[in-house]
């Protein structure tokens, strides 16, 4: 099972008017690519999104369903994508000082995305949700009142710039 955490200069409720909106699912999730419907329930028990995952024109549409939802602290997802399978995704949300620590969890739980090696499943997995991170990230500080000072996204851009400086 691999985890993330990243820490963000906004509030857990900024991180979920991210996750609420449905329509932003692409934006923030590495590999999906289009969003094809939402339920106007979402992100409530049992609801669903309809997603597209791949480059196209080799698009595949599948869906990810809410397993469980405590806004603005827990959601459960359920997330298809066959034929690579079917993965659990939890994504933790507590405040921390003027901020707030995201933690997202992944496993493969159906399809042949089981049968890779745990250490290489891993990796994979933390490569991928630590950008997926970085993306929810930018959405939520991006949307959130500026009081919190500088977003992580602000910092990174100033070190990057500090990097190039330097050599």
């Amino acid at each position: 099972m691999s985890r993330n955490t990243r820490m963000l200069r906004c509030t857990p409720e900024d991180v979920f008017r991210v996750l609420a909106d449905g329509w932003l699912y692409p934006s923030w999730v590495v590999g999906a690519s289009r969003m094809r419907k939402v339920d106007e329930t979402w992100p409530a028990e049992g609801s669903q999104l309809h997603h597209s995952f791949g480059v196209w024109p080799a698009l595949i549409d599948d869906r990810t369903v809410v397993e469980a939802s405590e806004s603005p602290h827990h959601l459960v997802m359920l997330a298809r994508g066959w034929p690579v399978g079917e993965a659990r995704v939890t994504i933790n949300v507590k405040k921390r000082g003027d901020g707030c620590v995201v933690r997202i969890q992944e496993e493969a739980v159906a399809g042949p995305g089981r049968f890779v090696p745990e250490p290489i499943m891993d990796l994979l997995l933390h490569w991928r949700n630590t950008e997926t991170l970085h993306r929810l990230a930018y959405l939520a500080e991006g949307t959130a009142p500026r009081s919190q000072g500088a977003t992580t996204a602000e910092d990174e851009l100033t070190r990057s710039g500090e990097d190039a400086n330097t050599t």
